[in-house]
């Protein structure tokens, strides 16, 4: 009884064991490698998979994500002689889990080694300044001296990333001195240039009051000289026109007369009349039509217009 209880109970230990290993459960986004009798048999997915226990293994576990992997630092000497320590890391993903297992032993550390050797290749041609402003240049070569090789590795270069470069202690002393000079000069023009806007500035808003005053007094003379020579037009257009109404008045009075059908002697009385009263009048100079005149002249009248009891001297003239 007791030899068989043992038994029983390796036997439920064999079958556990068994079935554990006939069952395999793979993670999302991860694969593995099985082998049977020590070949390579298939690949498992994610989710649960079934292989036969004691024939077939599992050869690894490989992650699909992208994984990074850095780079030892290196010590290498750019075309100008100077010895620089640069940090790299690299960005990859497993495209081919069979070829990622069976094309190398460990494709993470070859794909070190080999951007270990391409950074000294790649920055001993380039001098120290342009190393340091060229890294986006070496992270390229590198990425492309990297896809070369891995594509037999099932493995795809993602990125690679120069992260440090670190010259020696000398060389970083003297960056940082011609960096401050280079500081202290960006400001001395920054504040020379500032100076000279500034006095641009005044000169060109003086320069625009001026002008603006001059343009100012220009423009008052002219409506100053504009509205006198208004005034003097008015002024004559007020003469002239008051020349033409009295000529228009006396025509009117004449036609007015003539249509009355008076004879010369009462034309000759009419005008004696006006004479008389413009003698009464202060005018020392009295001008008569050629007609007026004759017609007085013949009637004898001209002495008596002028004996008037003031002694004034008055002209006649004729026109």
């Amino acid at each position: 009884m007791l030899f068989s209880l043992i038994f029983a109970v390796l036997l439920i230990v064999l079958v556990l064991i068994t079935i554990a290993k006939m069952i395999r459960i793979i993670p999302q986004q991860r694969v593995a490698i099985v082998e049977r009798l020590g070949k390579y048999h298939s690949t498992l997915t994610a989710g649960v998979n079934i292989i036969v226990p004691f024939i077939d293994n599992v050869k690894s576990i490989l992650d699909l994500r992208t994984q990074q992997a850095e780079v030892p630092p290196q010590m290498v000497i750019t075309k100008d002689n100077v010895q620089i320590q640069i940090d790299t890391i690299f960005f990859y993903t497993v495209i081919d889990p069979k070829q990622a297992t069976y094309g190398i032993q460990n494709f993470v550390q070859g794909i070190q080694n080999i951007t270990a050797a391409n950074i000294r290749q790649v920055v001993g041609k380039m001098e120290l300044d342009e190393t340091l402003s060229g890294r986006d240049k070496i992270s390229m070569e590198l990425r492309n001296a990297l896809d070369e090789v891995t594509e037999t590795w099932g493995v795809r270069i993602d990125r690679v990333e120069v992260i440090d470069i670190k010259p020696p202690k000398e060389i970083q002393d003297a960056m940082e001195k011609q960096m401050k000079a280079e500081r202290e000069k960006r400001a001395a023009i920054l504040q020379a240039e500032g100076a000279r806007q500034a006095a641009i500035l005044r000169a060109d808003g003086e320069k625009q009051a001026m002008i603006l005053r001059a343009e100012a007094e220009k423009e008052a003379n002219i409506r100053i000289a504009e509205g006198k020579k208004e005034s003097l037009e008015l002024e004559a257009k007020g003469k002239a026109e008051a020349i033409r109404l009295v000529a228009e008045a006396e025509k009117t009075r004449i036609e007015a007369l003539r249509e009355a059908g008076l004879d010369a002697q009462v034309l000759a009385y009419k005008s004696f009349e006006a004479l008389g009263e413009v003698a009464n009048g202060q005018a020392t100079t009295i001008i008569l039509p050629s007609d007026v005149a004759n017609v007085l002249g013949s009637v004898g009248a001209i002495a008596k217009v002028f004996e008037t009891p003031k002694e004034k001297s008055q002209s006649i003239r004729q026109t």
